[in-house]
């Protein structure tokens, strides 16, 4: 350790609905609570525009000042909020060392792990022109606002399948994009893709570009096997390929699944180390919302708090 080392009671690392409910809830209990805000302040909410299923925003919210308000409530209890990169961490003893910006080092005994998902993108310059001007990484989050209209959306697992049927519940017609023959998803899934007459479904087909200025207007897909072309009219355009626990510097010390989600103990948020607790995307791979982001990182706040009381390990 070097002399740049700060030891705090609680560090929360990242931003976001779990980070900030996790520095609002440590905050109220007095302890002094540390949360960095991570690479993307306010996490995935930043680049969502309207919000309208979080309960106490009666006509809706923009993504980004609902992050603000989180925020600013969470500052307001006494959280220390700061910019800043957790970049290394050891959990051999504690106190706990966690490295901010590859400089200073910061020791606790309790870390409430808030690092989110990031969604996997195609790669194409208009998809990120028009994200959140019809293009879209969340089906439930954002499929309410084309009701009626023609949307499409691209992948093949569980997830497509999955948000592919919600949205044809509300849209007249999904044009689903499928770069191969053949789905990913579970059979059951397939089946039900199959079944539901309003879902169009491409084979063979790799989304080319987006089409339109300041909304998305239609979706060029390009035939894998004979190079040919077509647009397609739509409102909305949804990617589905999947996401990427932002877990990388966890790795060797935290258990996690296959895909890098960190495991915590089932109705709970602890990991396999005591003190460490994990909360938000980063620990849920199923629901992915900004309310039950809030509610796990309540949740990791009380034991964090409960742990450091001694009353659990």
């Amino acid at each position: 350790m070097n002399e740049a080392t700060e030891k705090v009671d609680v560090l929360i690392i990242g931003s976001g609905p779990a980070g900030y409910t996790a520095a609002i809830y440590t905050a109220r209990a007095g302890l002094k609570p540390v949360l960095y805000q991570g690479v993307q302040p306010g996490g995935q909410l930043t680049i969502t525009t309207e919000v309208e299923n979080y309960p106490g925003y009666a006509n809706g919210v923009q993504g980004p000042e609902m992050m603000v308000d989180f925020e600013k409530q969470a500052t307001r209890m006494g959280a220390d909020i700061r910019y800043g990169i957790a970049t290394k961490t050891d959990f051999s003893k504690q106190p706990y060392k966690i490295q901010i910006d590859e400089e200073k080092w910061i020791e606790t005994n309790a870390v409430i792990i808030c690092t989110g998902a990031s969604a996997k993108w195609l790669g194409i310059p208009s998809e990120q022109r028009l994200n959140g001007m019809g293009v879209s990484a969340c089906a439930v989050c954002d499929g309410f606002f084309f009701k009626g209209k023609e949307v499409a959306i691209v992948g093949a697992g569980d997830t497509a399948a999955e948000e592919a049927i919600y949205l044809s519940k509300l849209c007249s017609t999904v044009h689903m994009i499928i770069r191969r023959d053949a789905m990913r998803a579970s059979k059951i899934m397939q089946e039900r893709v199959l079944a539901t007459p309003n879902i169009k479904i491409y084979w063979n087909s790799e989304t080319d570009e987006i089409l339109g200025e300041n909304k998305t207007e239609a979706v060029r897909i390009v035939n894998t096997k004979t190079g040919e072309k077509t647009n397609i009219p739509i409102s909305g355009f949804f990617v589905a390929i999947g996401h990427q626990p932002n877990s990388d510097i966890f790795k060797g010390w935290i258990d996690m699944d296959d895909a890098g989600y960190i495991k915590t103990i089932p109705g709970t948020s602890k990991t396999n180390i005591k003190g460490v607790f994990a909360a938000g995307d980063v620990q849920d791979k199923i629901y992915r919302q900004a309310v039950t982001a809030a509610g796990s990182g309540c949740m990791a706040a009380l034991d964090a708090e409960r742990y450091l009381a001694g009353i659990e390990e």
